[in-house]
């Protein structure tokens, strides 16, 4: 299944499967020292960071390529959602007249194509930024029992392209999401944003999988790098 359309057709049911999405955009907000008044939230999905946010800003602007999630997003006159791919080369054109205080990017930056590209025209805003990016730790052990590639980038490859574009040292969170069975872990997995339209296993694989997989929890993995605030002197 094509993952836009994966992502609109689960839209609605995300918010109740998206449980460790939500602790990290909570994660990201806690962090800002400052309340900056126009925000960039890059693959901004049905509105975890808005609706973490402690007060609502003057300028808040959307993008994400999925129109099912976009649908679910919060509305209001300061709010501007738009329908677009930041794979795209142009994703962010006409952007630039919102001068944006902070770019913000929770938990989508991990499928993009060409990381350094995407990374390289989020650098070019010249706005600090505070994006949390799953890498090939997530679901780590799945992976290694079904004797499948990870799906997403490692930590170490991830943190590089970071401190590539951005003089920030990355941090890593670890987090565990443990279930009753291995059948409601996998049916969860199957609605979350994290595996959402990649079926890469087929269904007698899946049923050896869920007899073989050791654990009784799923593990993440997620790289976060926040800048301060830019701090303005008084001559």
């Amino acid at each position: 299944m094509d993952i836009r359309r994966a992502f609109s057709l689960n839209a609605a049911a995300y918010n109740d499967v998206n449980i460790i999405q939500r602790r990290v955009a909570h994660r990201l907000v806690s962090k800002l020292t400052d309340r900056p008044a126009r925000i960039l939230d890059i693959g901004c999905g049905r509105g975890g960071v808005y609706e973490a946010l402690p007060y609502r800003p003057d300028r808040f602007v959307g993008i994400d390529f999925a129109e099912g999630m976009l649908a679910l997003h919060p509305k209001g006159e300061h709010i501007t959602l738009l329908r677009r791919d930041f794979n795209a080369p142009d994703a962010f054109e006409g952007l630039a007249h919102f001068r944006f205080d902070r770019i913000i990017s929770a938990s989508a930056l991990q499928w993009a194509k060409d990381l350094d590209a995407v990374l390289a025209r989020i650098a070019a805003f010249n706005v600090p930024v505070s994006l949390a990016l799953f890498t090939s730790g997530t679901f780590q052990t799945l992976y290694e029992t079904a004797c499948l590639p990870p799906l997403l980038r490692s930590r170490e490859e991830t943190q590089r392209l970071l401190e590539k574009h951005f003089a920030q040292t990355p941090e890593t969170l670890r987090y565990t999401l443990h279930f009753d069975s291995v059948r409601e872990m996998f049916r969860y997995m199957k609605r979350s944003g994290v595996g959402a339209g990649r079926n890469v296993l087929r269904y007698r694989d899946m049923k050896r999988l869920m007899k073989t997989y050791p654990l009784g929890y799923l593990e993440y993995e997620i790289v976060v790098l926040h800048q301060p605030a830019i701090k303005l002197f008084e001559i």
